[in-house]
């Protein structure tokens, strides 16, 4: 099943509906054999350029190079890539056996062996217990399986997975991440997986690509996009960020970087507006007199040894080389 995944490049790609531009003029490539997450709000485009990639939008200009093969033009089938789609879109009549076989049925591809290749893709999902039963007869993870097994067995170049995990509960959805990345490894083979969800592009993706307003903000891997984002988009987007205005520009620090210390002796004096118990660190949001407002995530145990209260006046301090300057 495992093959080398060749290059898959954006160039200029955009995508219209009307007068709105939905998607402009974005380039990227594609690291080979990668996970890589399309990160942003609703609307930023990013399922747009997910269905252009798959085929299921056309593209108003530019071009989506695999291999160096323009398959902009191409009918889905036809591109070496697969989707998975977000409802998973299981037909309620079929077995799971023959949901994962329907594609290679379209093919003309003969029952023993389209059955078989089912049987090799439900085995690699772990399914193979359940190849007889009816979409209705399985709990939401197994049903995602299916669909996985059902986009695999065309053995894409890329796999493209549109909000894959958005429809479980948030226990399953952890243990599905760890699945699927095991997945993509095993395989060799491209994913690209769109989520709005900040955590899961972190735990998921080699390559992370946040978009904002049709364009790309930011790309590279999640722990330089953490640690380094380049705009306060990126910064306050990611999370885990404050994003403060100094008298030498616009700096980005982290919120477990922020120290608390008494009042008028920090960097800038603030006040407590509120505090969240979050386990085993507490989250303390501070106003400051130019409204600026900065998160401190302080460690459970030193909060409570120096415990504050909403009102309380403070000081917030840093070491100089946690600030990351922005651009934007």
């Amino acid at each position: 099943m495992s093959k080398p995944m060749q290059d898959l490049e954006l160039v200029s790609v955009t995508k219209r509906y009307g007068p709105t531009v939905a998607v402009d003029a974005i380039n990227h490539r594609f690291k080979p054999s990668s996970y890589t997450c399309l990160l942003g709000p609703s609307g930023c485009g990013k399922s747009s350029t997910l269905r252009m990639i798959a085929g299921h939008e056309t593209v108003s200009d530019g071009s989506i190079l695999l291999s160096g093969r323009d398959i902009s033009g191409l009918a889905p089938a036809k591109r070496g890539t697969a989707m998975m789609f977000q409802n998973y879109a299981l037909f309620p009549h079929l077995s799971v056996v023959d949901n994962v076989a329907f594609s290679l049925k379209m093919k003309g591809v003969d029952v023993k062996s389209r059955r078989q290749k089912a049987g090799e893709m439900l085995e690699l999902v772990d399914l193979s217990a359940l190849s007889d039963r009816l979409p209705d007869q399985l709990s939401g993870g197994q049903q995602q399986r299916v669909a996985l097994a059902r986009a695999l067995i065309t053995r894409p170049e890329v796999l493209l997975l549109d909000e894959p995990l958005s429809a479980l509960d948030p226990f399953l959805r952890i243990r599905m991440r760890a699945e699927l990345k095991k997945l993509q490894k095993e395989l060799g083979i491209s994913f690209i997986h769109v989520t709005h969800g900040q955590d899961e592009a972190l735990a998921l993706a080699d390559e992370i690509v946040v978009m904002n307003d049709a364009v790309i903000e930011q790309a590279g891997t999640a722990r330089d996009v953490f640690n380094a984002p380049t705009t306060s988009f990126v910064a306050q987007f990611i999370g885990g960020h404050n994003v403060l205005t100094l008298p030498t520009g616009k700096f980005s620090i982290r919120t477990d970087a922020v120290e608390l210390t008494a009042a008028a002796k920090g960097k800038l004096n603030a006040h407590v507006a509120a505090i969240e118990y979050q386990g085993t660190h507490v989250s303390v949001l501070a106003h400051t007199p130019e409204n600026q407002e900065v998160t401190s995530l302080v460690a459970e145990a030193d909060f409570f040894t120096t415990p504050h209260s909403p009102g309380d006046a403070i000081g917030l301090t840093w070491d100089e080389a946690n600030l990351h300057q922005l651009t934007a």
